[in-house]
């Protein structure tokens, strides 16, 4: 059995009554949480107006397996020629850059999110 505390720390002493929820940690989740800075328990740090959840998902959730997530068929192009040549990149994949400090891995990833705009594509990073 486990507990975790987020916020009023300081007010919990030896004695302190408690109550179990059964609940798994989960935060809410909205199409326009999307590009939102939040905090662990899912409220917005930036001063853009509160979520309005739709529902809740857990914190912790177990990946889809191989066979389950959908086949790449749209190629995604980095807008850098050389990358779009030689690594073939799926719509849909997760794709880790790999390379020494000072190599540009993120201006690398910053072009290819800039090479997105207007592509109906969503980019996390």
């Amino acid at each position: 059995m486990s507990a975790v505390i987020f916020e009023n720390s300081n007010e919990i002493q030896p004695g302190t009554f408690a109550i179990r929820t059964k609940l798994l940690l989960s935060i809410p989740v909205n199409v326009n949480l999307l590009g939102r800075v939040i905090d662990p328990l899912g409220r917005p740090l930036d001063l853009a107006k509160a979520l309005e959840p739709k529902e809740r998902r857990a914190v912790e959730v177990r990946a889809p397996s191989i066979i389950a997530r959908t086949a790449v068929r749209k190629p995604l192009e980095t807008g850098i020629k050389v990358i779009d040549s030689l690594v073939p990149i799926g719509h849909g994949q997760r794709e880790l850059i790999i390379g020494d400090t000072k190599t540009g891995k993120t201006a690398i990833a910053v072009d290819t999110i800039l090479h997105q705009k207007g592509k109906g594509t969503i980019c996390i990073m």
